[in-house]
């Protein structure tokens, strides 16, 4: 699995038979006090994709600090894989059940919040895929066939709920994309979001008059800056990154936590994290010479700041992909 914490496999998505119902905030009254209350104040999630993948693929519990009242100026493909419970995207507050699959447009706020008695825990909950504007509107430049998805772009702004059959086969393709990785992964994406623009079973959900006001994601400044932290894993220097958006460091560093809703420190963090996992589903090199590659001092801190991230070690993340991958030659050699 790329991007996210290891999960253990579920049985493909069940999907709802009928729609469920939904509701809009009436202006009037407690309910609307209440509606307005809930989809107040999103935060802003800052998504640290590989540059080496062409979009992200992860799966998450619930709860989880990922799973909250947020947007981001990506575009997102998610499936609730287990529990039911009440769906806010925008201004729509609605009913979801095993199999939802929605795909919601940039800086449009969405949550799901499942109905789970004290103390209990969805494990791989969230099935979610990210990619950027720039992503397709780079494979329309090589790729005119990518223009069909236009319309199926412009309607996820609103966000779409997809249903059926058409849900099903678009959940499966998802969840079959974090068990590939190169090629594969393309071939599968391009095949989802075909089956997609193909569709009839889909609706949108925010009203038409629904229009997010985004206070972030999309500054140029912190996507060169975020290249660069790419480019200089092994190295990243918070004065460096200030002189590209020519601020000081006091400056920058209030700028860049408004601007991404994490500090830079945290930042850098998640970045070379993501790179040792690139690392660390290669033979190429040992997890010590990872450490090393990725701009950690020593095997302790990279050891503490991988568990964080990923709830597991460095050694036992490796030892899931190798199991994933005996899993899959041995279900193409049956």
């Amino acid at each position: 699995m790329r991007d996210g914490a290891q999960v253990s496999p579920s049985s493909a998505p069940r999907l709802p038979t009928s729609r469920r119902p939904s509701l809009r905030a009436d202006p009037h009254g407690a309910a609307a006090e209440n509606a307005r209350t809930a989809l107040a104040d999103p935060d802003f999630e800052l998504i640290v994709r590989d540059p080496a993948t062409s979009f992200r693929w992860h799966r998450h519990d619930y709860p989880s600090a990922l799973a909250r009242w947020n947007y981001h100026p990506e575009y997102e493909i998610h499936l609730i894989a287990e529990s039911s419970g009440k769906m806010f995207v925008g201004d729509h507050i609605g009913a979801f059940g095993p199999g939802n699959l929605l795909l919601v447009g940039p800086n449009l706020p969405h949550h799901w919040v499942s109905d789970l008695n004290p103390g209990e825990r969805i494990t791989g909950r969230d099935v979610v895929l990210q990619f950027s504007s720039r992503f397709t509107e780079d494979a329309r430049k090589v790729f005119p066939e990518f223009g069909n998805l236009l319309p199926v772009l412009e309607e996820s702004r609103r966000g779409i709920e997809f249903f059926g059959d058409d849900a099903r086969d678009c959940g499966e393709l998802l969840l079959k994309i974090g068990d590939c990785h190169g090629l594969a992964r393309i071939a599968l994406f391009i095949a989802l979001i075909e089956r997609m623009v193909a569709a009839k079973a889909r609706r949108v959900l925010a009203s038409e008059t629904y229009r997010p006001e985004a206070i972030g994601g999309a500054d140029a400044q912190i996507g060169a800056v975020i290249e660069y932290m790419f480019a200089n894993v092994h190295d990243v220097r918070m004065s460096a990154a200030a002189a590209i958006v020519g601020m000081n460091e006091s400056t920058f560093s209030r700028h860049f936590k408004k601007m991404t809703g994490a500090n830079f420190v945290d930042c850098v963090r998640k970045i070379r994290i993501a790179k040792a996992c690139t690392l660390l589903e290669s033979d190429s090199l040992g997890v010590t010479e990872i450490c090393f590659e990725c701009g950690f001092q020593n095997i302790s801190n990279f050891n503490r700041a991988f568990r964080r991230e990923k709830g597991m070690t460095p050694r036992e993340y490796r030892a899931n992909v190798r199991m994933r991958g005996a899993g899959r030659e041995t279900r193409a050699a049956g």
